[in-house]
């Protein structure tokens, strides 16, 4: 089953940020990951608008999505983001429709 990564996340340090968005793409696709929204244009239809900056990440598992998040790889680069922002991460289960 598919699992998504979602990210919300308020950067405070533009500059520093630029960074890790430049770092983190090889990391997610290493885990056979991949974006599914990068921080996209919102579109109001009811209620508030969230401020934060949105990510959304593919993986084929929940095994693999945490496999990257503590991947070497991905810790090395995760400090530039913890410090340029505060963010909320989670991972969550794909749907499979039941089969007729």
């Amino acid at each position: 089953m598919k699992a998504y990564v979602v990210g919300l996340i308020d950067v405070q340090d533009p500059d520093a940020y630029v960074e890790y968005a430049q770092n983190a793409p090889a990391t997610i696709a290493k885990y056979g990951g991949r974006y599914v929204i990068r921080n996209g244009t919102k579109h109001e239809l009811e209620g508030a608008l969230p401020a934060e900056r949105w990510v959304v990440l593919e993986f084929p598992s929940v095994r693999q999505a945490k496999r990257w998040f503590d991947s070497e790889e991905y810790q090395a680069i995760r400090p530039i983001r913890t410090n340029a922002s505060s963010s909320t991460l989670f991972i969550i289960e794909g749907y499979d429709a039941p089969v007729a």
